[in-house]
Protein backbone atom coordinates (compact mmCIF):
# COMPACT_ATOMS: atom_id res chain seq x y z
CA UNK A 1 0.00 0.00 0.00
CA UNK A 2 1.09 3.57 -0.67
CA UNK A 3 -0.28 4.70 2.69
CA UNK A 4 0.85 3.21 6.00
CA UNK A 5 -2.25 2.36 8.00
CA UNK A 6 -0.18 0.20 10.35
CA UNK A 7 1.51 3.23 11.87
CA UNK A 8 0.55 3.60 15.52
CA UNK A 9 0.15 7.21 16.58
CA UNK A 10 -0.21 8.26 20.21
CA UNK A 11 -3.33 10.43 20.40
CA UNK A 12 -3.24 10.93 24.16
CA UNK A 13 -2.97 14.53 25.41
CA UNK A 14 -4.07 15.82 21.99
CA UNK A 15 -7.49 16.86 23.38
CA UNK A 16 -9.05 13.92 21.56
CA UNK A 17 -12.43 12.82 22.87
CA UNK A 18 -11.45 9.23 22.13
CA UNK A 19 -8.42 9.20 24.42
CA UNK A 20 -8.75 12.13 26.77
CA UNK A 21 -12.33 11.53 27.98
CA UNK A 22 -11.84 7.89 28.93
CA UNK A 23 -11.92 8.50 32.67
CA UNK A 24 -14.92 10.81 32.44
CA UNK A 25 -16.93 8.30 30.42
CA UNK A 26 -15.66 4.92 31.62
CA UNK A 27 -14.51 5.81 35.12
CA UNK A 28 -10.90 4.86 34.58
CA UNK A 29 -7.81 5.44 32.47
CA UNK A 30 -5.55 2.81 30.94
CA UNK A 31 -8.14 1.54 28.45
CA UNK A 32 -7.65 0.85 24.76
CA UNK A 33 -9.92 3.45 23.08
CA UNK A 34 -12.08 1.63 20.55
CA UNK A 35 -15.28 3.62 20.91
CA UNK A 36 -15.69 7.12 19.40
CA UNK A 37 -16.36 6.93 15.66
CA UNK A 38 -13.20 8.50 14.36
CA UNK A 39 -10.12 6.64 13.12
CA UNK A 40 -6.55 6.42 14.37
CA UNK A 41 -5.04 6.93 10.92
CA UNK A 42 -3.38 10.03 9.53
CA UNK A 43 -5.69 11.93 7.21
CA UNK A 44 -4.74 11.95 3.52
CA UNK A 45 -1.57 13.93 2.76
CA UNK A 46 -3.54 15.98 0.21
CA UNK A 47 -5.63 17.44 3.04
CA UNK A 48 -2.64 18.14 5.27
CA UNK A 49 -0.78 19.76 2.38
CA UNK A 50 -3.75 21.93 1.39
CA UNK A 51 -4.22 23.12 4.97
CA UNK A 52 -0.50 23.81 5.38
CA UNK A 53 -0.46 25.80 2.15
CA UNK A 54 -3.44 27.87 3.27
CA UNK A 55 -1.82 28.51 6.64
CA UNK A 56 1.23 29.96 4.89
CA UNK A 57 -0.90 32.89 3.74
CA UNK A 58 -1.02 34.02 7.35
CA UNK A 59 -4.32 35.90 7.27
CA UNK A 60 -7.48 34.11 8.38
CA UNK A 61 -10.19 36.71 8.04
CA UNK A 62 -13.84 36.30 7.10
CA UNK A 63 -14.18 33.84 4.27
CA UNK A 64 -16.51 32.59 1.58
CA UNK A 65 -16.48 29.19 -0.16
CA UNK A 66 -14.58 29.32 -3.43
CA UNK A 67 -16.05 27.71 -6.55
CA UNK A 68 -13.71 24.74 -6.12
CA UNK A 69 -15.46 23.84 -2.86
CA UNK A 70 -18.83 23.35 -4.55
CA UNK A 71 -17.26 21.79 -7.64
CA UNK A 72 -15.47 19.18 -5.53
CA UNK A 73 -18.71 18.13 -3.79
CA UNK A 74 -20.68 18.03 -7.04
CA UNK A 75 -18.03 15.95 -8.83
CA UNK A 76 -17.53 13.59 -5.89
CA UNK A 77 -21.24 12.85 -5.54
CA UNK A 78 -21.61 12.34 -9.28
CA UNK A 79 -18.55 10.12 -9.70
CA UNK A 80 -18.87 8.11 -6.50
CA UNK A 81 -22.64 7.84 -6.06
CA UNK A 82 -24.12 8.80 -9.43
CA UNK A 83 -25.88 11.59 -7.54
CA UNK A 84 -26.63 14.75 -9.55
CA UNK A 85 -26.52 17.84 -7.34
CA UNK A 86 -26.55 21.54 -8.18
CA UNK A 87 -24.58 24.21 -6.36
CA UNK A 88 -27.66 26.02 -5.08
CA UNK A 89 -28.91 22.76 -3.50
CA UNK A 90 -25.86 22.56 -1.22
CA UNK A 91 -25.38 24.40 2.05
CA UNK A 92 -22.65 24.17 4.65
CA UNK A 93 -23.83 23.04 8.09
CA UNK A 94 -21.72 22.97 11.26
CA UNK A 95 -22.05 19.22 11.85
CA UNK A 96 -24.56 16.52 10.96
CA UNK A 97 -26.03 16.30 14.47
CA UNK A 98 -26.53 20.06 14.52
CA UNK A 99 -28.02 19.86 11.03
CA UNK A 100 -30.77 17.44 11.96
CA UNK A 101 -31.38 19.40 15.18
CA UNK A 102 -31.95 22.47 13.00
CA UNK A 103 -34.34 20.45 10.82
CA UNK A 104 -36.31 19.43 13.90
CA UNK A 105 -36.58 23.10 14.88
CA UNK A 106 -37.66 24.18 11.40
CA UNK A 107 -40.10 21.46 10.39
CA UNK A 108 -41.66 20.29 13.67
CA UNK A 109 -42.98 21.81 16.87
CA UNK A 110 -42.91 20.73 20.53
CA UNK A 111 -44.57 17.38 21.23
CA UNK A 112 -44.52 16.38 17.56
CA UNK A 113 -43.62 12.75 16.94
CA UNK A 114 -40.41 11.75 15.17
CA UNK A 115 -39.58 8.22 14.02
CA UNK A 116 -36.19 6.57 14.55
CA UNK A 117 -35.17 2.96 13.91
CA UNK A 118 -33.11 1.56 16.78
CA UNK A 119 -30.60 0.31 17.51
CA UNK A 120 -29.35 3.55 15.97
CA UNK A 121 -26.92 6.41 16.45
CA UNK A 122 -27.86 7.71 19.87
CA UNK A 123 -28.10 11.48 19.11
CA UNK A 124 -31.19 10.70 17.01
CA UNK A 125 -32.99 9.96 20.27
CA UNK A 126 -31.13 12.35 22.58
CA UNK A 127 -31.50 15.42 20.36
CA UNK A 128 -35.15 14.71 19.59
CA UNK A 129 -36.05 14.36 23.26
CA UNK A 130 -33.92 17.37 24.24
CA UNK A 131 -35.92 19.50 21.83
CA UNK A 132 -39.15 18.33 23.49
CA UNK A 133 -40.30 16.15 20.63
CA UNK A 134 -41.55 12.61 21.11
CA UNK A 135 -39.55 9.67 19.81
CA UNK A 136 -41.49 6.90 18.09
CA UNK A 137 -39.39 3.74 17.71
CA UNK A 138 -39.63 1.40 14.75
CA UNK A 139 -36.94 -1.15 15.69
CA UNK A 140 -34.91 -2.82 12.98
CA UNK A 141 -35.19 -6.58 12.66
CA UNK A 142 -32.00 -8.62 13.01
CA UNK A 143 -32.42 -11.67 10.83
CA UNK A 144 -29.72 -14.14 9.81
CA UNK A 145 -27.01 -11.77 10.95
CA UNK A 146 -28.35 -8.82 8.93
CA UNK A 147 -30.59 -5.92 9.86
CA UNK A 148 -33.68 -4.98 7.88
CA UNK A 149 -36.39 -2.34 8.14
CA UNK A 150 -39.70 -3.48 9.62
CA UNK A 151 -41.99 -1.94 7.02
CA UNK A 152 -45.11 -3.57 8.46
CA UNK A 153 -44.27 -2.15 11.85
CA UNK A 154 -43.61 1.24 10.29
CA UNK A 155 -47.01 1.32 8.60
CA UNK A 156 -48.72 0.30 11.83
CA UNK A 157 -47.08 2.95 13.99
CA UNK A 158 -47.78 5.64 11.37
CA UNK A 159 -51.45 4.62 11.36
CA UNK A 160 -51.51 4.96 15.14
CA UNK A 161 -49.41 8.13 15.46
CA UNK A 162 -49.36 11.51 13.76
CA UNK A 163 -45.66 11.50 12.89
CA UNK A 164 -43.96 14.48 11.25
CA UNK A 165 -40.43 13.29 10.55
CA UNK A 166 -38.24 10.21 10.19
CA UNK A 167 -34.51 10.47 10.90
CA UNK A 168 -32.83 7.85 8.75
CA UNK A 169 -29.32 6.43 9.10
CA UNK A 170 -27.83 5.37 5.75
CA UNK A 171 -25.56 3.43 5.84
CA UNK A 172 -26.71 2.32 9.24
CA UNK A 173 -24.82 2.93 12.47
CA UNK A 174 -24.24 0.69 14.41
CA UNK A 175 -25.27 -2.21 12.19
CA UNK A 176 -23.35 -1.28 9.05
CA UNK A 177 -26.24 -1.99 6.67
CA UNK A 178 -26.11 -0.52 3.18
CA UNK A 179 -29.78 -0.15 2.23
CA UNK A 180 -30.69 -1.30 -1.28
CA UNK A 181 -32.74 0.66 -3.78
CA UNK A 182 -35.88 -1.40 -3.22
CA UNK A 183 -35.83 -0.71 0.53
CA UNK A 184 -35.20 2.98 -0.02
CA UNK A 185 -38.03 3.29 -2.52
CA UNK A 186 -40.49 1.63 -0.15
CA UNK A 187 -39.42 3.91 2.68
CA UNK A 188 -39.75 6.94 0.41
CA UNK A 189 -43.27 5.91 -0.65
CA UNK A 190 -44.47 5.40 2.90
CA UNK A 191 -43.07 8.69 4.16
CA UNK A 192 -44.20 10.80 1.20
CA UNK A 193 -47.71 9.41 1.25
CA UNK A 194 -48.00 10.16 4.96
CA UNK A 195 -46.41 13.63 4.90
CA UNK A 196 -43.41 12.50 6.94
CA UNK A 197 -40.22 14.38 6.11
CA UNK A 198 -37.10 12.19 5.82
CA UNK A 199 -33.82 13.49 7.23
CA UNK A 200 -31.23 11.14 5.74
CA UNK A 201 -27.96 11.04 7.67
CA UNK A 202 -25.49 9.75 5.07
CA UNK A 203 -22.25 10.64 6.82
CA UNK A 204 -20.96 7.07 6.33
CA UNK A 205 -21.91 6.97 2.64
CA UNK A 206 -18.34 6.91 1.32
CA UNK A 207 -17.40 4.01 3.58
CA UNK A 208 -19.30 1.25 1.76
CA UNK A 209 -16.98 -1.75 1.89
CA UNK A 210 -15.71 -3.72 -1.12
CA UNK A 211 -18.64 -5.42 -2.85
CA UNK A 212 -21.24 -2.90 -1.66
CA UNK A 213 -22.46 0.41 -3.05
CA UNK A 214 -24.24 3.20 -1.24
CA UNK A 215 -27.39 4.59 -2.84
CA UNK A 216 -28.29 8.14 -1.77
CA UNK A 217 -31.87 8.25 -0.56
CA UNK A 218 -32.78 11.22 -2.76
CA UNK A 219 -31.84 9.34 -5.95
CA UNK A 220 -34.32 6.46 -5.76
CA UNK A 221 -37.52 8.30 -6.76
CA UNK A 222 -39.07 11.71 -7.24
CA UNK A 223 -40.92 11.25 -3.95
CA UNK A 224 -37.62 10.65 -2.17
CA UNK A 225 -36.00 13.63 -3.85
CA UNK A 226 -38.83 16.03 -3.01
CA UNK A 227 -39.39 14.85 0.56
CA UNK A 228 -35.94 14.67 2.08
CA UNK A 229 -32.91 16.51 3.37
CA UNK A 230 -29.61 14.68 2.86
CA UNK A 231 -26.78 15.26 5.32
CA UNK A 232 -23.22 14.38 4.32
CA UNK A 233 -19.61 15.19 5.20
CA UNK A 234 -16.04 14.18 4.40
CA UNK A 235 -15.40 13.92 8.13
CA UNK A 236 -15.85 10.17 8.79
CA UNK A 237 -14.40 9.26 5.40
CA UNK A 238 -11.14 11.16 5.69
CA UNK A 239 -10.83 11.38 9.50
CA UNK A 240 -11.35 15.14 9.79
CA UNK A 241 -14.31 15.32 12.19
CA UNK A 242 -12.60 18.04 14.24
CA UNK A 243 -12.54 20.36 11.22
CA UNK A 244 -16.37 20.40 11.00
CA UNK A 245 -17.05 20.14 7.28
CA UNK A 246 -20.63 18.88 6.89
CA UNK A 247 -23.15 19.95 4.29
CA UNK A 248 -26.82 19.47 3.49
CA UNK A 249 -28.34 18.76 0.07
CA UNK A 250 -31.96 19.87 -0.40
CA UNK A 251 -33.65 19.58 -3.79
CA UNK A 252 -37.14 20.76 -2.88
CA UNK A 253 -37.07 24.56 -3.09
CA UNK A 254 -39.70 25.07 -0.41
CA UNK A 255 -37.86 22.83 2.04
CA UNK A 256 -34.56 24.46 1.10
CA UNK A 257 -35.84 28.01 1.54
CA UNK A 258 -37.40 27.19 4.91
CA UNK A 259 -34.20 25.53 6.11
CA UNK A 260 -31.97 28.36 4.87
CA UNK A 261 -34.31 30.95 6.38
CA UNK A 262 -33.49 29.36 9.73
CA UNK A 263 -29.74 28.99 9.12
CA UNK A 264 -28.88 32.25 7.40
CA UNK A 265 -30.01 34.81 10.04
CA UNK A 266 -28.03 32.87 12.63
CA UNK A 267 -25.04 32.51 10.25
CA UNK A 268 -25.18 28.75 10.77
CA UNK A 269 -24.49 28.21 7.07
CA UNK A 270 -21.21 30.11 7.26
CA UNK A 271 -18.27 27.73 7.01
CA UNK A 272 -14.66 28.21 8.00
CA UNK A 273 -11.50 28.57 5.94
CA UNK A 274 -10.28 25.16 7.01
CA UNK A 275 -13.60 23.43 6.38
CA UNK A 276 -13.72 24.67 2.80
CA UNK A 277 -10.03 23.92 2.19
CA UNK A 278 -10.15 20.40 3.65
CA UNK A 279 -13.37 19.46 1.86
CA UNK A 280 -12.08 20.54 -1.54
CA UNK A 281 -8.78 18.69 -1.04
CA UNK A 282 -10.50 15.53 0.22
CA UNK A 283 -13.01 15.27 -2.60
CA UNK A 284 -10.54 16.31 -5.29
CA UNK A 285 -7.54 14.20 -4.31
CA UNK A 286 -8.72 11.64 -1.72
CA UNK A 287 -10.05 8.76 -3.82
CA UNK A 288 -6.85 6.71 -3.91
CA UNK A 289 -6.33 7.04 -0.15
CA UNK A 290 -9.94 6.04 0.48
CA UNK A 291 -9.66 2.96 -1.72
CA UNK A 292 -6.69 1.73 0.28
CA UNK A 293 -8.36 2.63 3.57
CA UNK A 294 -11.39 0.50 2.73
CA UNK A 295 -9.17 -2.47 1.88
CA UNK A 296 -7.45 -2.07 5.25
CA UNK A 297 -10.74 -1.75 7.15
CA UNK A 298 -12.01 -4.89 5.43
CA UNK A 299 -8.85 -6.72 6.52
CA UNK A 300 -9.46 -5.62 10.11
CA UNK A 301 -13.08 -6.76 9.98
CA UNK A 302 -12.06 -10.16 8.61
CA UNK A 303 -9.44 -10.52 11.32
CA UNK A 304 -11.94 -9.79 14.11
CA UNK A 305 -14.51 -12.14 12.62
CA UNK A 306 -12.03 -15.00 12.21
CA UNK A 307 -10.46 -14.48 15.65
CA UNK A 308 -13.82 -14.54 17.41
CA UNK A 309 -15.00 -17.62 15.53
CA UNK A 310 -11.86 -19.46 16.54
CA UNK A 311 -11.32 -18.18 20.07
CA UNK A 312 -14.56 -16.64 21.40
CA UNK A 313 -17.40 -18.16 19.37
CA UNK A 314 -19.97 -16.84 21.85
CA UNK A 315 -19.37 -13.36 20.37
CA UNK A 316 -20.53 -12.95 16.80
CA UNK A 317 -19.80 -10.15 14.34
CA UNK A 318 -22.75 -8.65 12.53
CA UNK A 319 -20.87 -8.35 9.25
CA UNK A 320 -20.98 -4.69 8.19
CA UNK A 321 -21.51 -3.62 4.61
CA UNK A 322 -20.13 -0.17 5.39
CA UNK A 323 -18.20 1.77 8.04
CA UNK A 324 -15.33 0.92 10.39
CA UNK A 325 -17.76 0.08 13.21
CA UNK A 326 -18.54 -3.50 14.22
CA UNK A 327 -21.74 -4.50 15.99
CA UNK A 328 -20.81 -7.40 18.26
CA UNK A 329 -23.53 -9.82 19.35
CA UNK A 330 -22.43 -10.97 22.81
CA UNK A 331 -25.71 -12.49 23.96
CA UNK A 332 -24.39 -16.06 24.04
CA UNK A 333 -22.03 -15.07 26.84
CA UNK A 334 -25.11 -15.11 29.07
CA UNK A 335 -24.20 -11.88 30.87
CA UNK A 336 -26.35 -8.98 31.95
CA UNK A 337 -25.52 -5.71 30.23
CA UNK A 338 -23.80 -4.47 33.35
CA UNK A 339 -21.70 -7.64 33.50
CA UNK A 340 -20.93 -7.36 29.79
CA UNK A 341 -19.68 -3.81 30.12
CA UNK A 342 -17.65 -4.80 33.17
CA UNK A 343 -16.04 -7.62 31.16
CA UNK A 344 -14.88 -5.26 28.43
CA UNK A 345 -13.94 -2.26 30.56
CA UNK A 346 -12.62 -3.61 33.84
CA UNK A 347 -11.38 -7.06 32.87
CA UNK A 348 -10.24 -6.67 29.26
CA UNK A 349 -9.33 -2.98 29.65
CA UNK A 350 -11.17 -2.06 26.45
CA UNK A 351 -13.30 1.03 25.85
CA UNK A 352 -16.15 0.07 23.50
CA UNK A 353 -19.61 1.58 23.17
CA UNK A 354 -22.25 -0.07 25.35
CA UNK A 355 -24.89 -1.41 22.97
CA UNK A 356 -27.76 -0.01 25.03
CA UNK A 357 -26.62 3.52 24.18
CA UNK A 358 -28.21 2.86 20.78
CA UNK A 359 -31.51 1.82 22.32
CA UNK A 360 -32.83 -1.05 24.41
CA UNK A 361 -32.51 -3.19 21.27
CA UNK A 362 -28.75 -2.99 21.82
CA UNK A 363 -28.88 -5.06 25.00
CA UNK A 364 -26.33 -7.87 24.72
CA UNK A 365 -24.32 -5.96 22.11
CA UNK A 366 -21.16 -3.83 22.06
CA UNK A 367 -19.84 -1.55 19.30
CA UNK A 368 -16.19 -1.93 18.31
CA UNK A 369 -14.30 0.65 16.25
CA UNK A 370 -11.82 -1.11 13.92
CA UNK A 371 -10.58 2.12 12.34
CA UNK A 372 -7.22 1.59 13.98
CA UNK A 373 -3.95 -0.18 13.11
CA UNK A 374 -4.28 -3.97 13.04
CA UNK A 375 -1.75 -4.46 15.89
CA UNK A 376 -4.18 -2.58 18.16
CA UNK A 377 -7.00 -4.91 17.13
CA UNK A 378 -4.84 -7.96 17.77
CA UNK A 379 -3.92 -6.73 21.26
CA UNK A 380 -7.52 -5.85 22.09
CA UNK A 381 -8.82 -9.28 21.12
CA UNK A 382 -6.09 -11.03 23.08
CA UNK A 383 -7.09 -8.94 26.09
CA UNK A 384 -10.71 -9.97 25.61
CA UNK A 385 -9.82 -13.64 25.23
CA UNK A 386 -7.76 -13.57 28.42
CA UNK A 387 -10.53 -11.78 30.32
CA UNK A 388 -13.09 -14.41 29.33
CA UNK A 389 -10.81 -17.31 30.24
CA UNK A 390 -10.21 -15.88 33.74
Amino acid sequence: MKYNFDEIIDRSNSFSVKTDKLKAVFGRDGLMPLWVADMDFLSPPAITDALAERIKHGIFGYTIPNPGYYESIINWLKNRHNYEVKENEITFVPGVVKAFAFAIDVFTKENDKIIIQPPVYHPFRIVTESLNRKVVNNPLILENGRQRIDFDGLRTLIAENDCKMLIFCSPHNPGGRVWDEKELKELAEICYDNNILVISDEIHSDLALPGFRHTPFATVSEKARENSITLMAPSKTFNIAGIVSSFAVIHNKILRDNYLNFLAPRELNQGTIFAFTATEAAYTHGAEWLGQLLEYIQKNIDFVDNFLKKNIPQIKVIRPEATFLLWLDCRELGLSQRELVNLFVNKAKLALNDGTVFGKEGEGFMRLNVGTPLPNIEKALQNLKAAIIQ
